[in-house]
């Protein structure tokens, strides 16, 4: 087979690799074309070089461009594959260190809260910038597979406004089933069946079966509580699954920012919480990592680039789903997954304009969702809580309207819990007069935030969060992997 897949954003240097060889995983794949596009040009050196490299040691007729024109990228491709960060680490800083000053202390702040709100609004201009293109240059009938943050909106935002067929996809499901299927004994997780539907990093295992047994709340409890590892580490998931009774597929850090319940006392933070690593609540925890990450490519990219020069081997390959999507489309090998669509009944209590995540089929013919289900009750209305944030985001990021963006940081439950109105409005324009360059729907609104904010009354505190570390080196990393 020979076709073009188009991957924006790949500066992302280990996902992107990671994308690459999954890929190549498929024997049909061998001569597709992949085409490359960043604005950063020294990742998007680093990421041609290596996947230069991955090709030539497998001899493989793969063809790899690279360029910082995004249109000549799309020309022609079938598949786009998206992993951008707008704004960067340098924005993503603001996501994180502004709401801290009105009490807002998020782990990851990339999905719904105060940062991932913002995170929506960099993002969604952008993610309509690439519809555009890939309505006018990209193959007919293209398909866009939306990796970035806030998953949610920007898949909304591509379908609604960017009304190019949008597929969203998370790995977060997996790794839920993963950690289920390890507590309970089994040897693979193969041997768990689940279905799990919601939406994204509010996705709940609502049905449960090992070996063809089902699985029941007390058993699955029982069964966290006396590991060694996830009963300390996954405190507040725990917690959820004994209220609501059934498991959700987010880490403990981040699932406790989607929540009013558990991240608003900064005294109980620490109660929920675990800091071996920063995916279990850590203050700033997601910022600090890919921070960490990203040193650590640039100082070891040699290694990195020696290392892509071993066999793909297609036993390694990963649960990410964009290669089995691809593989299922283009030889009819059917995958099941779980992916982010438009809702349309599918999730009967959610609402229809919803971007859910939710079990479905593809084949030939494409993505065929199972319809008709129905989440309990109490996991419906937390969903339905972030749904009317997302919407009012979308809607916002879309129009430029300061108001509706406003009303939408309100709304978000862990804000809403911690600040008051005055507060949100307050932070609101700080953020907006911070990431001014990433907002351009928005530059009528800044002048008059940046006049407010001269003026404004609202205290503010240099408070780092309740459970917050410092980046570590490169010779602090060099040396807890040579310990580990």
């Amino acid at each position: 087979m020979s076709f073009k897949i188009a991957i924006i954003g790949a500066g992302s240097v280990g996902f992107t690799k990671k994308l690459f060889t999954d890929i190549l995983c498929v024997p049909e794949f061998r001569e597709i074309e992949v085409a490359l596009t960043d604005i950063n040009e020294s990742n998007l050196s680093m990421i041609k070089s290596l996947l230069d490299k991955v090709v030539e040691a497998n001899g493989l007729p793969t063809k790899v461009t690279a360029t910082t024109d995004r249109r000549r990228a799309l020309e022609g491709a079938r598949y786009i594959i998206s992993c951008v960060r707008v704004g960067g680490l340098e924005a993503y800083a603001d996501d994180i260190r502004i709401p801290l000053k009105y009490g807002i202390d998020q782990c990851v702040g990339d999905t719904i809260c105060a940062g991932g709100i913002l995170y929506g609004q960099r993002n969604i201009p952008v993610i309509l910038d690439f519809c555009k293109d890939i309505r006018e240059v990209a193959a007919p009938g293209a398909k866009f597979l939306n990796y970035a943050n806030p998953m949610a909106m920007n898949t909304w935002a591509a379908i609604e406004y960017g009304k190019v067929d949008t597929v969203g996809l998370c790995h977060g499901v997996q790794h839920g089933a993963e950690q289920i299927a390890e507590v309970l004994g089994a040897k693979s997780p193969s041997e768990l069946d689940y279905i799990c539907s919601g939406i994204n990093h509010q996705t709940w295992f609502i049905n449960l079966k090992l070996n063809g047994r089902n699985i029941g709340k007390d058993e699955l409890i029982a069964a966290f509580e006396a590991h060694p590892v996830y009963s300390q580490q996954e405190k507040l998931r725990i917690d959820v699954l004994k209220r609501f009774g059934v498991y959700s597929t987010e880490s403990n850090g981040h699932l406790s920012e989607y929540l009013p319940w558990y991240r608003k006392r900064p005294d109980e933070i620490t109660r929920w919480i675990d800091m071996s690593d920063w995916i279990h609540g850590e203050t700033g925890g997601y910022l600090r990592h890919s921070t960490e990450t990203r040193n650590w490519f640039e100082t070891e990219f040699p290694t990195f680039l020696e290392q892509a020069g071993r066999p793909i081997d297609p036993a390694r390959r990963s649960n990410e789903h964009a290669s089995h999507i691809l593989e299922a489309l283009e030889t009819n090998r059917i995958y099941r997954g779980h992916f982010n669509v438009k809702n349309n009944g599918i999730i009967t209590n959610l609402p229809s304009d919803a971007i859910i995540e939710s079990p479905g089929f593809i084949d030939r013919f494409g993505i065929n969702m199972v319809a008709g289900i129905a989440l309990p009750e109490a996991c419906a209305a937390t969903c339905i809580s972030s749904i009317n944030v997302q919407r009012m985001s979308v809607h916002a990021a879309v129009s430029g309207d300061v108001d509706l963006l406003k009303l939408a940081v309100l709304h978000d439950p862990l804000v809403g819990a911690v600040a008051t109105p005055e507060e949100v409005w307050q932070m609101v324009d700080e953020m907006l007069v911070a990431q001014a360059r990433w907002l351009p729907q928005y530059a009528h609104a800044i002048p008059a935030a940046r006049e407010r904010l001269s003026k404004g009354t609202v205290k503010t505190r240099d408070w780092t969060g309740a459970a917050r570390r410092q980046v570590r080196s490169i010779e602090e990393l060099r040396a807890e992997k040579k310990s580990a």
